[in-house]
């Protein structure tokens, strides 16, 4: 049986023939004039005027033998027909060419336009080159790669063999920019804040921590950019927004990343509900850029943007699904409902608003969406806005679809004394053991103490994009972390 590394060495030999004849395996440039989507677009033109045309690709697929070749190459643009005869050949070059020439080689073109007898648009070959020459063979095209793990360790060949999959890295890279396009239309400035910091902060999540060699002290990767952006509303510069990485030390799921990438945005003299109307704008126009339609399907789910959004009351649903009132109750009730509804949880490091999420969580699924989930207790978001009409509640929003929330938002706290009470209370979750829960940046409050303007402030991550394509997480991003090869 011919293993792969049967075939290795013979491409191997084939690196001798080419340097033997004196042509590089693995060229400095490429003869390449035009890319081979615009040959296809001009193939008319092009053949009309029969001026010399140079194209270059991947050997995709090769048929013929003999006297006569027929190649597919693809540049990234997409795929063109090249006809290799050898009557339109120097004889070296042809004999060169049938010993040499592989599928997955990259290779050069000069030619013509020429319409083959079965209507093919093609090349004809006048010369070629090699550019580089493939080693190990690729998988059948056809085939692909099926197994996950090996098709995310090897996602540089299932992009090769995946038309969806390379679709997918287009649509991604169209959906951060319409948001950066979104933002910057409005005005808000892009900025950058630091990756490595002292005390994370901005969310409730267990960090990444190292050691900064430097400075002799332990850092840890950003869980959020949030306080830094609050420290910009602070310093006077009122619309920022920043699209980066984010760490975060927690188990894996389909909707689960440890590093990805997220924006936020911040905005002075704005309220959270005025910000519903933008974040709606935001998401419609994210799924007409990305998707072609305000209508899609993610988890089973028919998403439908353009209908009117829905508030969703956390305290209502809590109370009417589970006879909790979650704004009085204690911690030996909200454990009781969690065993009672069979919902795994830790009861040293469950507290209120930890077992209060474990239960919306439990049925979240049920809420469709378009919509918001509103009226989150105060003690759940230690760094929005008590709400005017009920204090015990917190100006916060989060668009819901498929049963999922798709960002956050807030009337952020500009009150330092306030902040600097839950900043204690979530300390103190962590001290008893809570790895999630916020560590108090007195700095912060700080700045806060200088002061703060009324601000919005919101954040979504690639998570959004994950569901608008119905893909989990790491199937959404380009090249997900995995475990290294020795680790298996």
């Amino acid at each position: 049986m011919t293993t792969v590394e049967d075939l290795r060495q013979e491409r191997l030999k084939k690196l001798e023939i080419l340097k033997e004849a004196g042509m590089p395996a693995f060229a400095h440039s490429s003869w390449r004039q035009m890319d081979n989507s615009e040959f296809k677009e001009r193939f008319k033109e092009l053949e009309s005027e029969q001026k010399e045309v140079a194209l270059a690709g991947r050997v995709m697929s090769k048929r013929g033998h003999g006297a006569l070749s027929f190649l597919d190459i693809f540049d990234g643009t997409g795929r063109v027909q090249v006809v290799v005869k050898k009557d339109e050949l120097d004889d070296e070059k042809f004999e060169l060419f049938s010993k040499v020439v592989d599928k997955g080689d990259f290779v050069d073109f000069k030619g013509f336009a020429f319409t083959t007898q079965r209507g093919a648009e093609s090349l004809l070959a006048k010369d070629w080159k090699m550019l580089s020459k493939s080693l190990i063979p690729m998988p059948d095209e056809w085939v692909g790669v099926k197994d996950e793990e090996t098709r995310l360790r090897y996602r540089y060949l299932d992009i090769i063999l995946n038309d969806e999959l390379r679709d997918l890295i287009y649509k991604r890279a169209k959906f951060w920019q319409t948001i950066r396009d979104f933002l910057l239309e409005r005005g808000f400035l892009e900025v950058e804040t630091p990756i490595l910091e002292t005390t994370p902060g901005g969310a409730e999540a267990a960090p990444f921590v190292t050691h900064h060699n430097a400075l002799d002290t332990d850092v840890y990767l950003r869980i959020s950019p949030e306080l830094w952006h609050k420290r910009l509303m602070v310093a006077g510069v009122p619309k920022v927004f920043e699209i980066g990485r984010i760490f975060r030390n927690e188990g894996m799921s389909a909707e689960h990343a440890q590093d990805y990438t997220q924006v936020e945005f911040y905005e002075a003299f704005r309220s959270f509900e005025e910000g519903k109307d933008m974040i709606k704008e935001l998401y419609r126009r994210l799924a007409r850029e990305v998707l072609g339609s305000e209508k899609f399907t993610s988890r089973g789910a028919q998403i439908d943007l353009s209908k009117e959004w829905e508030d969703y009351h956390f305290v209502d649903i809590i109370k009417k699904r589970f006879g909790i009132d979650a704004l009085e109750t204690n911690k030996e009730e909200v454990h009781k409902k969690l065993q009672e509804e069979g919902i795994k949880f830790d009861p040293q490091a469950t507290d209120i608003g930890r077992g209060l999420d474990l239960l919306w969580k439990s049925i979240r699924k049920e809420y469709v969406g378009p919509g918001f989930l509103v009226g989150i207790p105060k003690f759940m978001e230690p760094l929005a806005k008590p709400s005017q009409e009920d204090p015990r509640i917190v100006e916060r929003f989060q668009p819901i679809l498929a049963g999922t929330e798709m960002g956050k938002a807030f009337n952020e706290l500009n009150d330092p004394l306030d902040q600097k009470e839950r900043f204690l209370e979530q300390q103190a979750l962590r001290d008893a053991g809570d790895e999630e829960a916020q560590m108090a940046d007195l700095d912060y409050v700080e700045a806060l103490e200088y002061g703060m303007p009324p601000t919005f402030g919101f954040g979504v991550s690639e998570r959004l994009f994950s569901f608008m394509m119905d893909k989990s997480i790491r199937e959404a991003q380009i090249f997900p972390l995995l475990k290294s090869k020795s680790k298996n």
